[in-house]
């Protein structure tokens, strides 16, 4: 990939430049700003302090969405699988390579 692949998100302070196709970019910064989002609910709280835990708290939270829109709507769960999939690999490649 190109330098024009490369898409830098910032979560909790901390900039990841993640390999993206311009067609998936879009989709990435929103995913993005939904955890942080999600992440910056959780620290308002003031209940958890610890980063970890914090985005653990987050990703349960919006596993749980997703468990509960899959569950009363019709949409393809495989190819929200594939795609959380794809967007996982690409974040632990450019966590591995920084």
């Amino acid at each position: 990939m190109n330098n024009e692949d490369i898409l830098k998100v910032t979560i909790m302070g901390r900039e990841f430049s993640i390999n993206c196709p311009e067609y998936e970019r879009e989709e990435l910064l929103l995913a993005a700003d939904f955890l942080e989002s999600k992440i910056q609910e959780i620290k308002l709280e003031g209940k958890i302090i610890d980063s970890d835990r914090i985005i653990i708290a987050a990703a349960l939270g919006i596993a749980h969405e997703l468990l509960i829109y899959r569950q009363s709507s019709d949409f393809d769960i495989e190819e929200i699988k594939r795609r959380i999939a794809f967007i996982r690999n690409k974040i632990n490649n450019e966590l591995t390579d920084s």
